[in-house]
């Protein structure tokens, strides 16, 4: 048995071309979903005739949950991943299912809070073997090259 078969990820070792370039998508994919939730935080505001505008902060970090959550629960990528032709999968290599896509969200939210903690994921995505940050260590997740 191999790597791979033992964990049900690709094994960066053998398997390179599901991990070639994932931190430079990753980041592209990043910025795509943060600009989808300025315009979905924007639009809020419209709708509520600037009222939502007051808790700027609030509303973006409910929407960017919401969007995150509900587009990985979706399709195992948001749709800043599925641009960039990534997906994320657990640990025994399946797509995310609903649940793991909250933690994985609840956890993306939490590093995000502390700049350290961000800088530490960050630093683990661009250098790191499988390219995981530190919400993905934990969950065991990874973000790969989207099998064809």
């Amino acid at each position: 048995m191999t790597a791979a078969m033992i964990h049900g990820l690709p094994d960066p070792d053998y398997d390179r071309a599901f991990y070639d370039g994932v931190p430079a998508k990753r980041l592209f994919a990043w910025l795509v979903d943060v600009v989808i939730t300025v315009v979905i935080t924007f639009l809020l505001g419209l709708f509520t005739l600037s009222l939502l505008w007051w808790v700027w902060p609030v509303t973006f970090v409910v929407a960017s949950f919401l969007y995150r959550a509900g587009t990985i629960a979706a399709g195992s990528a948001t749709l800043g991943m599925r641009l960039m032709n990534l997906e994320l999968r657990g640990p025994t290599g399946h797509r995310l299912t609903p649940g793991e896509a909250v933690l994985h969200t609840l956890g993306y939210m939490v590093a995000t809070g502390f700049v350290i903690v961000q800088l530490v994921s960050i630093w683990m995505m661009a250098f790191g073997r499988r390219h995981q940050g530190l919400h993905d260590l934990v969950l065991g997740s990874v973000a790969i090259n989207r099998p064809r």
